[in-house]
């Protein structure tokens, strides 16, 4: 890692209307321990309307009154989060070796950037590693929540909702199939072709099969994390199931070997429940029960691990509403190509 006489490490951060948190997001990494001429923060724009791009030329200003890092902000034509870091590539200056990929509603702690320097040169010096990313922990934001966040939140954190805490509840570091926010090699990075500007969502994991299958390393790490902001209202949530659930299903037809069974378990309970009442079978509504049951179990959980009484009912209703947004979405992958305008 030469540096070539430059900053090393590049944070990409392609936004789109985010005027609300874009502005602490910067100030977090204004105020990074690690000295800022070893770091630079691009931010690619894809369109904001809602004065974003303002925020940012401020947080221009203030970093070089405060002699901080390097901010450049930039228009991203194809405007979605694929196209954003491809363009990165073109656009950092050749000494850059390591991409930090952050969004525009996250925050990073102060010694963010170093841990993560840390770490990947401890890495590196198994010179047979062909190491390509470092993921952190994601961890909720800082904010104040509203009631309806605080449901998306714990339903989130349900291994109901995201899978096994597979973000957030990690205790070292290790390889892995999946990091979070992940610190790319520019080389293995380009190596591979970059991003696949065919997805709107889940370009990140597509990449990250990509790079394994073609021999390199992931890991993750808990020594630094990313506290981000979850969706703010029951109609982002709706709309965030079905686009997973879309976008999942490209993901399986693009890299068949890394479906998972439990994905589709909402629809083989429908198809197991029809076949049931079209058989005439007893008690054809058991596994309805069940799950009713199941999911009313993990909002009790949670409101008492939360201590609010509001997510007894919360958690489930956000339960139920992802796995029926995510399975239609999975089924919509099928048979539609999905370039919604605000899909991003």
């Amino acid at each position: 890692m030469s540096g070539k006489n430059g900053p090393i490490i590049a944070t990409v951060i392609p936004i789109f209307n985010e005027s609300k948190y874009i502005g602490k997001c910067l100030e977090s990494l204004i105020v990074q321990t690690l000295d800022s001429s070893k770091f630079l923060i691009l931010v690619l724009d894809g369109g904001s309307t809602d004065g974003s791009r303002e925020i940012v030329e401020e947080m221009i200003e203030s970093s070089k009154q405060r002699d901080g890092p390097v901010i450049i902000l930039e228009n991203n034509p194809g405007k979605y989060v694929a196209e954003a870091r491809n363009l990165s590539l073109k656009l950092l200056p050749d000494s850059i070796d390591l991409l930090v990929e952050l969004i525009g509603h996250c925050t990073v702690p102060k010694d963010h950037l170093s841990k993560r320097l840390e770490v990947w040169q401890n890495l590196s010096d198994d010179s047979t590693l062909k190491l390509a990313g470092l993921g952190v922990r994601v961890l909720p934001s800082d904010e104040q929540k509203t009631i309806t966040e605080t449901w998306i939140e714990a339903a989130l954190s349900s291994n109901l909702g995201s899978g096994s805490g597979q973000f957030e509840t990690f205790s070292k570091t290790g390889e892995t199939r999946t990091p979070a926010f992940c610190m790319h090699s520019r080389k293995a990075v380009e190596k591979v072709g970059g991003w696949d500007t065919n997805f709107i969502t889940s370009q990140d994991s597509d990449l990250s099969m990509r790079l394994q299958d073609s021999g390199f390393k992931l890991y993750r790490t808990n020594e630094t994390h990313v506290n981000m902001v979850k969706r703010a209202n029951f109609s982002s949530w709706l709309k965030m199931g079905y686009r997973y659930g879309f976008w999942r299903t490209k993901i399986i037809k693009k890299h068949p070997s890394r479906h998972s069974k439990r994905e589709f378990l909402p629809w083989i309970g429908l198809i197991l429940t029809m076949i049931l009442v079209i058989t005439s079978t007893p008690f054809w509504y058991i596994p309805s029960l069940i799950y009713i049951l199941v999911i009313l179990i993990e909002g009790f959980k949670f409101s008492i691990k939360w201590r609010k009484a509001s997510i007894l009912f919360g958690v489930p209703l956000s339960l139920l509403s992802l796995h029926i947004t995510f399975s239609i979405g999975l089924i919509g992958g099928l048979f539609r190509k999905g370039r919604e305008s605000n899909d991003r």
